[in-house]
């Protein structure tokens, strides 16, 4: 029995939602659009530890990505059917919310 092209592609998504991270940033993503620079600052991680994490969002689709000067912005993608099965499962995360109050933007 072979498996068929989008059943590979929702095993991926899967994996790539089995990671605590990548989850919190989706449940950040809801209603607004981020930065890199943002969610260094949220979740305390490098700024390449990010991008590889929104790499990976974005390869399946969990993301948009629009690029605005030298930044780049992401957003949810909800064209994603994943998306508005799985979010509304997850609470916030309240102290990730709380972080992203005090954020400092991106600096020119």
């Amino acid at each position: 029995m072979s498996t068929t092209p989008r059943l590979e592609e929702m095993v991926e998504g899967f994996k790539v939602l089995g990671d605590k991270t990548r989850l919190r940033i989706l449940l950040l993503l809801q209603g607004r659009e981020l930065c890199v620079c943002d969610l260094t600052e949220v979740f305390e991680i490098s700024q390449p530890g990010v991008s590889q994490h929104m790499r990976r969002l974005r390869q399946t689709g969990f993301v948009n990505e629009r690029r605005g000067g030298q930044w780049t912005y992401y957003s949810l993608n909800m064209r994603n059917p994943l998306i508005g099965l799985i979010l509304p499962m997850f609470p916030k995360v309240e102290e990730d919310e709380e972080r992203l109050t005090h954020v400092q933007g991106c600096k020119t």
